[in-house]
């Protein structure tokens, strides 16, 4: 039953978006760390996908194979977990142990609301993808019912 790869896609969209709300998570639990291990600036971390399949062919030679070879028929990968390079945000407050020689710390590049928008947008997403997943699941049941 090759259309049952297509709970595969759906998995593969529901892992992806989870690691997106880890990271979202990360970056906000890091709004103020101004010193990682690394004894750096904390920078925000973005998650980049790329669809698995590069041309129509490869999709159609990997869908008449479905089923045999056990190979997965789509859905997304994380390519990377990059660091956003956007300038950090420098607040003056001389008091605080990294605060350079002329009273500004250099603050993490997380914006609240950029994460909460990221946040809503992977939610969303992934209950998409668990719509999909159910909807697939509901047709496989409706054709075994037809074969009785």
């Amino acid at each position: 039953m090759a259309f049952l790869s297509s709970l595969d896609i759906s998995a593969s969209g529901m892992t992806a978006q989870r690691l997106r709300l880890d990271v979202v998570a990360q970056n906000i639990s890091n709004i103020e760390t101004t010193r990682t291990e690394e004894g750096e600036t904390y920078r925000r971390k973005v998650v980049r996908f790329q669809a698995e399949e590069e041309s129509f062919s490869s999709v159609l030679r990997r869908t008449r194979n479905a089923g045999r070879s056990g190979e997965r028929n789509g859905g997304v990968i994380v390519t990377e977990i990059a660091e956003d390079q956007t300038d950090l945000k420098m607040v003056f407050n001389p008091e605080h142990p990294d605060a350079d020689e002329n009273g500004y710390v250099a603050m993490p590049n997380v914006d609240l609301i950029k994460e909460t928008t990221d946040s809503m947008a992977a939610t969303h997403s992934y209950n998409a993808n668990i719509t999909a997943f159910n909807a697939i699941k509901l047709m496989a049941q409706k054709a075994l019912e037809i074969g009785q």
